[in-house]
């Protein structure tokens, strides 16, 4: 279901998940040890294994990790791992960076600030931790994306009168929310690390920290 949502989406979200992706490959530095959280069947990690010297996937769906296995399987740099990205299995500063995109810090459907601490932990120091949701600017064609996964059965119909911008409200429950610049800053308030925000593409806002352990 995860893939056939990708499968059916619109040029203009085609044209928003390349540039996130090309973002991320642009950031990961040559010869490092990459985590993605929330990896789904492996789209983005095809990409960070071709630069990056390992390429670790987490998801908590077992059913994502397998196909993700079939997905990767001609990069031996690949590992993928059912796990929760609350309680990684890993040890302190374990990667070179940890990367969390396509609005993964609210689609998670976690405690946002707990979720990057667990981050900043498996990441070393002066080690990079990349986060993604959605601009402003793309609301309607992501609305027209979302109406689209309802209509194939993937989500629940969207109730049309509670959802607004940046908030995508289904009848079944399904919420699907983003995060603001303002909440980014406040979301790592007291935190060690530096932060950077960065619109990408009209479509992206992109949160980038610096790991700064002593």
């Amino acid at each position: 279901m995860l893939k056939r949502c990708y499968d059916i989406a619109p040029p203009r979200i085609l044209q928003y998940l390349r540039a996130e992706i090309q973002y991320v490959i642009g950031k990961v530095p040559s010869d490092s040890g990459v985590l993605e959280l929330g990896c789904g069947y492996g789209r983005v990690l095809i990409h960070v294994a071709q630069k990056a010297r390992s390429a670790y996937g987490v998801d908590i769906a077992r059913s994502n990790i397998e196909l993700a296995r079939e997905v990767t399987a001609a990069y031996s740099n690949c590992q993928l791992l059912t796990m929760d990205a609350l309680k990684l299995g890993f040890r302190d500063g374990a990667f070179d960076a940890v990367v969390c995109i396509q609005n993964g810090i609210s689609a998670f459907h976690v405690d946002q600030r707990a979720l990057i601490r667990e981050s900043i932990r498996v990441t070393r120091n002066r080690g990079l931790v990349v986060y993604s949701s959605y601009s402003d600017k793309i609301w309607q064609d992501r609305l027209h994306w979302f109406s689209l996964q309802a209509d194939a059965g993937l989500i629940g119909a969207i109730d049309m009168q509670k959802t607004n911008r940046g908030l995508i409200i289904c009848k079944d429950g399904f919420e699907a929310t983003t995060v603001s610049e303002e909440q980014f800053h406040e979301l790592v308030r007291g935190l060690p690390v530096d932060i950077t925000l960065e619109e990408v593409d009209g479509s992206s806002l992109f949160c980038t920290l610096t790991v700064k352990k002593t």
